[in-house]
């Protein structure tokens, strides 16, 4: 289904070299708001380590972000040493494809990570990218997904009963 994640975990770091290994993954495209950072624009401990291990192991990275503040998302990508697009405009495609171009690998081989369905997760879904959802790292959002969250929490729901339903 186009609005669930092919994977769901609590963090970027919960995406380990040898799950990417098992998906045939060569490149991930990163979110930033409340993904990488928080509100406050600090980074979740051990997130900065996470991306550098997977970068010498020789998984590509590319941030895309809807931010329109390129400051912020300027700065996340000078600390990780990747590329970026921001006020990419998720869940639109051309953001999703533009890093795909840079990292130079086909769609399969790429996972989507970020905190939303309605943007990163649909996105990546429509690319036919591997989408990996993660919980926010804090309640505080911006306005616009403020709103959001609520309906996204009644999709997740669904999604951990079609889960749980699939295991028995």
């Amino acid at each position: 289904m186009l609005i669930y994640p092919d994977f769901y975990c609590n963090n970027v770091r919960d995406v380990k070299l040898e799950f990417l290994r098992e998906n045939n993954i060569k490149g991930i495209i990163l979110d930033v708001d409340n993904t990488l950072i928080d509100y406050y624009r600090n980074f979740e401990n051990g997130t900065v380590e996470w991306v550098n291990d997977l970068k010498n192991a020789g998984i590509k990275f590319c941030i895309v972000s809807n931010s329109n503040k390129l400051d912020k998302v300027e700065y996340v990508a000078e600390v990780l040493d990747i590329p970026f697009f921001h006020f990419a405009k998720k869940p639109f495609k051309s953001g999703f494809l533009k890093a795909q171009k840079l990292m130079g690998l086909e769609a399969k081989n790429i996972a989507a990570i970020g905190d939303q369905l309605m943007t990163d997760v649909i996105g990546s879904n429509r690319c036919n990218m591997f989408s990996i959802l993660v919980k926010p790292i804090a309640e505080k959002d911006i306005f616009i997904t403020k709103i959001k969250r609520p309906i996204e929490n009644k999709i997740m729901e669904r999604y951990f009963r079609k889960i749980k339903k699939e295991k028995v």
